[in-house]
């Protein structure tokens, strides 16, 4: 029996959307079943959408797509009343088919043939990307109640409005593109089939028919295919590129070109980019060419560089060009030099930074002093610091030592991999009691709990060690600050993490 509701909510236009305010969950197995009913006869549920409510619209379609109804999907894409068509979240949901996601561009690639587009016609965009509007089936299967913000009709767009202007002057006015979210990740030697259906689609209908990234993700794919792909999709629409090919500078100046239209790029990623032993004027042209990019992206706020190995010498060229303030640097298994940590402490793009990584960066025969600098002059906004397996010696680390204890903002540092004594841990614990946003530090096996030299760890020392560390917690007051050791097997080489107790590797375990 329903409960009693003030008088207002019984003036709605209809039971659907008096049901959906109400804050009353449907029964879970009901909309489906008329769903299931309605699409026993393709055919007439087809006809039945110009006047179906948008209320069933949603769960029509899920059925419809478990089903793999694929001549009702190419009809309510067309009619689709909402302006934005999660389809990536379904797709994460369900099992996709590759006939119901080119049912659903057949219906699109209709809806964008027509001069005259369908009355009820509001779809503006369709997702592709597998993570977002994780609510929206959720809600419309009857499992939560709210208010959905894709019901809303969106403000006029600057097309739009030059579309009813060029009518009022008599032109043809201008068709707004669809647009295409989706996040890409480019691998091996040939295009997944889905993929390659949406590529043929937006090369068929140009700029009716734009493919907007978020995420760009590049593995191993000849040059070729990934420009093909490029050609077709909105470079300033991409905000996060990771490339992770193991290219040649040559290889790498076919890319750059495209590099420097992503003009809102905010986090960029280069991996494993290698040139030959002995340097060649061409070779020092494309360095040149990358970093001249970086004055086409003023956005840009994350960089990480990843086994780059052209960067030592030439660190100042790569940061010099870049427009702003970085929030992130991460260079990881690269060589540097003295003058390359010398310019990384004086560069203006380095003032601010959050995060700052070195992992795998030999500093053991380097003078740390212009990290030291370095560390003080991001000492008011940095928040987590990477020194994991830099060769850091005990007196290398205890100079940086002040310059960590006036980090206020540092909630992560991470060192494990360094050559570094019990004593200087102790010391460490000391100098950083004081930054009380400081929660998880992450150390190597002091070199006490080693046995001899050849680095067989004793678990047991090691066992004794970390509890003195824990007890100086306590006694400081700080007993829930996570402090972590890492050091790796000596059977296998993987990476063990020591508590409270050793957590023994799978290789110390018995059969």
């Amino acid at each position: 029996m329903w409960p009693k509701l003030p008088q207002r909510m019984y003036l709605q236009d209809s039971f659907q959307s008096r049901f959906f305010r109400m804050n009353v969950q449907a029964p879970p197995r009901l909309l489906e079943l008329g769903a299931q009913c309605l699409l026993r006869n393709e055919a007439l549920a087809i006809m039945a959408l110009e006047e179906l409510p948008i209320e069933l619209f949603p769960p029509l379609f899920m059925e419809a797509f478990a089903g793999r109804h694929t001549e009702a999907l190419k009809a309510m894409v067309q009619a689709w009343p909402f302006p934005c068509l999660p389809l990536g979240a379904l797709m994460q949901d369900h099992q996709p088919h590759l006939d119901t996601f080119q049912a659903a561009l057949d219906g699109l690639d209709v809806l964008l043939a027509q001069e005259v587009r369908p009355r009820r016609w509001k779809l503006q965009v369709l997702d592709l990307r597998r993570k977002t509007h994780q609510d929206f089936w959720t809600l419309w299967s009857g499992m939560k109640v709210s208010v959905c913000s894709l019901l809303e009709p969106e403000p006029a767009q600057p097309m739009q409005k030059r579309c009813r202007v060029e009518a009022q002057a008599g032109l043809k006015p201008e068709q707004a593109p669809v647009e295409v979210l989706v996040d890409l990740c480019i691998k091996e030697d040939t295009l997944d089939e889905t993929l390659s259906y949406l590529l043929k689609k937006a090369k068929k209908r140009g700029k009716l028919l734009h493919i907007r990234c978020q995420k760009l993700r590049i593995f191993t794919m000849p040059m070729q295919s990934i420009r093909k792909i490029l050609k077709v999709v909105q470079l300033d629409s991409i905000q996060d590129l990771e490339v992770n090919c193991i290219w040649k500078l040559a290889t790498l100046s076919r890319f750059l070109p495209h590099l420097g239209r992503m003009g809102n790029l905010r986090r960029l990623l280069l991996s494993r980019i290698h040139i030959l032993p002995h340097t060649t004027p061409d070779q020092e042209n494309c360095v040149n060419q990358l970093t001249a990019q970086f004055l086409n992206l003023p956005h840009l706020q994350e960089l990480y560089l990843d086994s780059i190995s052209f960067l030592e010498g030439r660190l100042h060229q790569v940061l010099r060009c870049l427009n702003t303030p970085l929030e992130t640097l991460s260079i990881t298994n690269c060589l540097i030099s003295e003058s390359d940590l010398t310019y990384l402490s004086q560069c203006p793009s380095v003032s601010l930074l959050k995060d700052l990584g070195l992992s795998g960066v030999n500093l053991t025969s380097l003078n740390l002093e212009s990290l030291q600098v370095l560390i003080e002059r991001t000492s008011a906004t940095l928040q987590e610091l990477d020194l994991d397996e830099c060769g850091i010696m005990d007196s290398q680390f205890s100079a940086l030592l002040p310059s960590l204890s006036g980090c206020s903002q540092l909630t992560t540092f991470s060192f494990c991999g360094n050559p570094i004594s019990m004593a200087v841990l102790e010391s460490l614990l000391h100098h950083t009691m004081g930054l009380s946003k400081l929660s998880h530090v992450l150390y190597p096996a002091p070199l006490e709990s080693y046995e001899d030299v050849h680095g067989t760890l004793h678990l047991g020392l090691l066992a004794q060690l970390h509890a003195r560390l824990k007890q100086l917690l306590c006694k400081s007051g700080r007993p829930s600050m996570f402090w972590v050791s890492a050091s790796p097997c000596p059977h296998c080489g993987d990476q063990i993490l020591y508590d409270t107790e050793p957590i023994l590797c799978p290789c110390y375990l018995p059969d």
